[in-house]
């Protein structure tokens, strides 16, 4: 019997076979069982497709899978910020600790000041736009041994007497330093009429502020009192001060001998100038005009930013000033400050300096122009200060 013909993938008998190409085993149409070689092994696709392993893609960017594999890069160098943030650091923590420093030192110092009291009750007069201080130069040796008394030359004097009385206005206008002397002679409340610095004498600052008051019409807000040894120690504490004396002085009494045109000076001349009066023919009032002169140069010294930007300067000038000063109890802390700052504009250019008018060298007052300055720092108008009202020796042709 003759075999049947063989058949393709379909079944059908004219179609070609594509076993070869498909790579699969041929198998029986009817039992599809697999077709055994001779050879008894399975049918084998002569040549096989070939299939390329798997690999994983690498994540990221399309470009990544493309970038060659490249060697361990070595570590970033450290960024020089941190450094600059440390160095700013440090800057901040000093200018805090300078800030405190600043702030403490006046603390401490007022905590060091003598606090006296200076109301006199009674009738006074009403609140008064501005303000006024009343500057009292103390004579009191206390704090000076017997060598300092000599260098000085203060003499053994007791008790505690003023040589400097000066009324301080502040307000709207230009700052006005007024100079009383201390010969002038005014009704002291219970004593008659006498030399005004009898009522420091006789009464302390109370009776004193009462005196004044009562003279003048003017109301004494605030009081400060500087003693010889502190005056000394805050001219020193800030480096010295220049004066300018008209003449040569010579005053044994003063330990002082200077000669004529500007120069600077240590607390011990300055203080020997601002209590000569033998040396002048205006006797005391040419003493009040260096009183002014030297308390005017001593706050343009200290109103220096060097005061501030030196430390020890810094401390020394707080701790003179709080070892020479006696304040008001009704003086805060806040008033006595503003009081220094006003002392650095008193100098002729930023305010007015002058003596009270008066009428002869005995020393009475010039009534009728003192009461006329007076009303003016009483309104609080010393721009309308004429020179008349205000000169250095307090007579009116000077």
């Amino acid at each position: 019997m003759a075999e049947p013909p063989q058949t393709g993938r379909s079944g059908r008998a004219d179609e070609p076979e594509f076993d070869w190409l498909y790579g699969t085993r041929r198998k029986d149409v009817g039992s599809r069982q697999p077709r055994q070689p001779e050879s008894g092994r399975p049918d084998q696709d002569p040549e096989p497709t070939r299939v390329l392993p798997t690999m994983s893609r690498p994540t990221g960017s399309p470009s990544a899978a493309r970038r060659p594999t490249a060697a361990a890069a070595p570590p970033p160098r450290p960024s020089a910020r941190p450094r600059r943030r440390f160095r700013f650091g440090w800057v901040k923590i000093v200018l805090a600790l300078w800030l405190v420093f600043l702030v403490a030192v006046p603390l401490w110092a007022w905590s060091q000041v003598d606090k006296v009291r200076t109301d006199p009750g009674g009738d006074r007069p009403g609140e008064q736009p501005g303000t006024t201080y009343l500057l009292v130069g103390s004579d009191s040796r206390e704090g000076l041994s017997r060598e300092e008394q000599l260098s000085l030359g203060t003499g053994k004097g007791e008790g505690r007497r003023t040589d400097t009385i000066m009324l301080l206005h502040t307000g709207q206008g230009p700052n006005l330093l007024v100079s009383m002397p201390r010969d002038s002679l005014v009704e002291v409340p219970g004593y008659g009429t006498t030399k005004i610095n009898a009522a420091f004498a006789y009464g302390g600052p109370r009776l004193l502020v009462e005196t004044i008051e009562g003279a003048t019409g003017i109301r004494i807000d605030d009081y400060v009192e500087i003693g010889f040894a502190g005056f000394v120690d805050v001219v020193d504490a800030v480096g010295g001060i220049e004066i300018c004396p008209q003449e040569a002085m010579q005053d044994p009494q003063a330990n002082l001998d200077i000669a004529k045109g500007c120069q600077e000076v240590d607390g011990t001349v300055a203080l020997g100038y601002a209590r000569s009066r033998k040396t002048s023919s205006l006797g005391d009032i040419d003493r009040a005009r260096h009183q002014r002169e030297v308390v005017s140069a001593v706050g343009s010294e200290a109103a220096s930013p060097w005061s501030a930007l030196n430390p020890i300067r810094y401390l020394r000038l707080a701790d003179a000033g709080s070892n020479s000063l006696r304040v008001g109890k009704e003086t805060s802390m806040l008033s006595t400050l503003r009081f220094a700052w006003a002392m650095t504009r008193v100098n002729g250019e930023n305010g007015l300096t002058c003596g009270v008018p008066i009428v002869d060298l005995a020393v009475n007052w010039d009534q009728e122009r003192a009461e006329e300055l007076f009303g003016l720092i009483i309104e609080d108008h010393t721009e309308d200060v004429t020179r008349d009202l205000c000169g250095a020796s307090g007579l009116r042709d000077q």
